[in-house]
């Protein structure tokens, strides 16, 4: 049966057999495969377009599009690689793609692990220097053992950036988000207590203020321990509903497969850095108003500024965060952390650290009570 197509060409197929005899009266039947009357044959790389108007055996040759290839001539079409594999140059073969996350042996790794252990190291230094001259006044000043749990929890917000770092496992999965939202909620909660602090001090000092029973410690440990609590019970829910978990992204890059954590839950996620946001704003407006106190409790301009820088780097995060991939969204969310503790560091001690280094003299109560 011969069929015709709207053209008035034949579409019916052909097979070309060549008939091979031999001496012994046995033959072989090899099927031939016409070439083109117009063109060449179509390399390994490329796929045939058949020519409007023309025969069917002419035809142009077309590249393969991204991540497709071709291996042998004259191929009608081009086919995907698979998952971990990639077209090379010529788009005539497939090679495997190359496993990679953010190693500590790479330059960027290295970079951020120095800058890590420079940040712990100059934060251990201040708490040193706030426990030798723990019985000054500017040490004593809004709440001692409060400075020494900020100063703490700083130190463990930079180390936990290490966790970030290396192959991930189930474990450094689980605890590098979790230990940075708990970790960052306990230095955030602190400032906000040195924040309310300095307020409550400064109205307890008004004749017949009832504020006074509310200075102390028992106001401040409450603040930090209520507040992160509440950050401990977020991760404890994602934990034990959909936890981080180490996963091999192939698609994310054309040549490489991520090894990376994937979030699990990434309304948890978020739920954590928003509870931290919150943490930040709250203490941020309470140290804005409370900024133009006497000079005895001016730590609030300090935290204020500290709190605006902290706010602008976690709120630059999110898009950064999004816009990126692989290892570099690692490191992203290592250079945010390191950022913020930082700001949180030279903002609020830095001051201190300069009178109580340069200007011993001013870390008297007869200063700070000139002053005021």
């Amino acid at each position: 049966m011969v069929s015709f197509d709207e053209g008035g060409e034949s579409a019916a197929g052909f097979d070309l057999i060549n008939w091979i005899t031999f001496p012994n009266q046995t033959f072989l039947k090899i099927k031939v495969l016409p070439l083109a009357i117009c063109n060449d044959n179509c390399l390994p790389g490329y796929s045939r377009k058949k020519k409007e108007g023309k025969p069917f055996c002419c035809y142009d040759c077309v590249p393969c599009p991204d991540g497709k290839i071709s291996e042998q001539k004259d191929m009608d079409e081009c086919f995907k690689c698979p998952e971990d594999q990639f077209p090379n140059r010529k788009r005539d073969r497939c090679l495997p793609k190359v496993i990679v996350f953010l190693s500590f042996t790479e330059p960027l790794g290295m970079a951020l692990v120095f800058l890590t252990l420079s940040f712990a190291l100059i934060t251990a230094l201040v708490l040193g220097i706030f426990i030798r001259n723990k019985n000054t006044p500017i040490v004593i000043a809004n709440n001692r053992d409060l400075t020494y749990t900020l100063l703490v929890s700083l130190l463990l917000c930079f180390l936990s950036t290490l966790l970030f770092l290396g192959q991930p496992h189930s474990i450094t999965c689980y605890l590098c988000q979790t230990a940075f939202g708990v970790i960052f909620s306990v230095a955030v909660s602190c400032v906000l207590a040195k924040t309310v602090t300095v307020v409550l001090a400064f109205m307890a000092t008004k004749p017949g203020s009832r504020m006074r029973k509310w200075v102390g410690k028992g106001l401040a440990n409450s603040i930090v321990l209520s507040c992160s609590l509440i950050q401990v019970s977020i991760c404890a829910v994602w934990l034990c509903t959909a936890p981080p978990f180490p996963v091999l992204n192939m698609h994310s890059l054309a040549e490489e497969m991520i090894l990376e954590c994937n979030e699990g839950s990434v309304t948890m996620f978020y739920c954590v850095l928003g509870y931290l946001g919150f943490l930040a704003a709250l203490s941020f407006s309470v140290a804005f108003l409370a900024r133009k106190l006497p000079d005895s409790f001016n730590e609030a301009k300090f935290i204020t500024f500290s709190m605006l820088v902290f706010c602008s780097v976690w709120l630059s995060f999110v898009p950064s965060y999004l816009s990126t991939k692989g290892k570099f969204m690692v490191a992203v969310e290592i250079f945010s952390i390191l950022a913020s503790g930082a700001g949180l560091l030279s903002c609020i001690f830095s001051p201190k650290c300069y009178f109580i280094i340069l200007r011993p003299e001013l870390n008297s109560k007869n200063q700070l009570i000139r002053r005021h």
